[in-house]
């Protein structure tokens, strides 16, 4: 767990790449329609901040009379991590392997969808089993989709050579959301979500540091471990378009607000552009750009210790105030087959660089520095992915 919200992000990068066609009619892709059949093979690699993360996913999705569509999906992250965290404690380079394993369904009735799934992650110190239902229903010919969604998240925390240490997280998340095709070459959603956490939300490797002698900097600093509240509610609300270019191109784009009772206040923007090669080849570029403030209790120096277990301290730098740029590319081809078993097969390369910048989270790698001096921390990551489908 020492790499979780590391991890999360990347989780997020490093989702399974689906190869529905960008430049389909509109109104097919609004439609209450099954997902199709296919099986998909991906390899992913993130490489950023010292940390290594990369492994295998495969998904196959079977339907079964047009009505029930069913798939699983397996995925593993092999985590190498000797990240600015790890080192700045005096702790040695470690590797961990996270698994996880998911069922979902899907029922289609009528001009409705109704869908269910669960999802289980095991790793050394933390298991997360995952429920989630949702429902979406065509209207208006169907040029509208209204949409809704709840899962309830189930944690387990543990603590590597802490047998004592056990720590438990309930989630809860809602969510709704409409699409709505304006004109034959324009499509707009809209999406709220809702997520509340209780339970222990910080992360039991992570210190904060404070002064030693608050009156004489030089002194230098400690370590103590951080304090976080028990509960989090947050919001998110998103507006997305799509539009289909007279040439065989589509441009997207997207403006996501975040905000949460610890202070965070996140702004999401991300543009894309998708052209077709010759008849089977597909470019997709896509730049994405995030920023937020800080959490009310985080600090990159305190002045002194902890007092109690209401007074909340953290510096987890995902609690800081940073930004940080992607710029993606992808490249995808599908040709069709003549097998007996299987129609198309496709190809989908993928590259990511991403650049974080730290507004108030030094580098105490850097030497020489009186606390609170050193220079603010930035690196750079590079994300690979390879997908390989196969429609039947």
């Amino acid at each position: 767990m020492a790499a979780t919200n590391q991890r999360r992000a990347v989780l997020l990068r490093a989702s399974l790449l689906l190869l529905a066609s960008a430049l389909s009619s509109a109104q097919q892709a609004n439609a209450a329609t099954l997902p199709e059949e296919r099986a998909d093979a991906m390899y992913h690699r993130y490489d950023g901040g010292g940390v290594t993360v990369d492994g295998p996913s495969l998904l196959v999705r079977k339907n079964f009379k047009e009505t029930v569509s069913l798939s699983g999906n397996y995925y593993v992250d092999n985590i190498s991590s000797a990240s600015i965290d790890v080192i700045t404690s005096g702790a040695s380079k470690y590797s961990e392997e996270r698994t996880e394993y998911s069922l979902a369904g899907d029922y289609l009735y009528g001009k409705s969808i109704l869908s269910a799934g669960v999802t289980y992650s095991d790793e050394s110190d933390y298991q997360a089993s995952t429920y989630s239902l949702g429902v979406s229903q065509d209207f208006f010919g169907d040029l509208t989709t209204l949409s809704f969604g709840y899962a309830l998240g189930q944690d387990d925390v543990s603590q590597n050579g802490n047998d004592d240490f056990e720590e438990e997280i309930d989630r809860h998340s809602f969510r709704v959301g409409i699409s709505q095709i304006v004109t034959p070459r324009l499509l707009l959603a809209a999406n709220y979500e809702l997520i509340t956490d209780e339970g222990y939300l910080n992360n039991p490797y992570r210190s904060y540091r404070y002064l030693s002698d608050p009156l004489d900097p030089a002194a230098g600093f400690q370590f103590a471990r951080e304090v976080y509240p028990s509960t989090r509610t947050s919001d998110a609300a998103s507006l997305q378009l799509r539009y289909r270019l007279p040439w065989e191109a589509a441009v997207g784009g997207q403006y996501r607000f975040f905000t949460d009772d610890w202070g965070i206040d996140a702004h999401t923007i991300l543009v894309s552009y998708t052209h077709v090669l010759y008849e089977h080849w597909t470019l997709d570029f896509q730049y994405r750009w995030y920023s937020q403030g800080q959490a009310d209790f985080y600090q990159d120096l305190f002045l002194f210790p902890s007092q109690d277990e209401k007074d909340y301290r953290a510096r987890d730098k995902e609690m800081s105030e940073f930004s940080d740029q992607t710029l993606s590319f992808y490249l995808s081809y599908q040709r069709p087959l003549s097998w007996r078993y299987a129609y198309k097969a496709g190809i989908s390369l993928q590259y990511d660089r991403i650049a974080f910048d730290y507004d108030n989270f030094s580098d105490l790698t850097e030497e020489g520095f009186l606390p609170g001096d050193e220079p603010n921390y930035s690196f750079d990551a590079d994300v690979y992915k390879i997908l390989f489908t196969l429609w039947y």
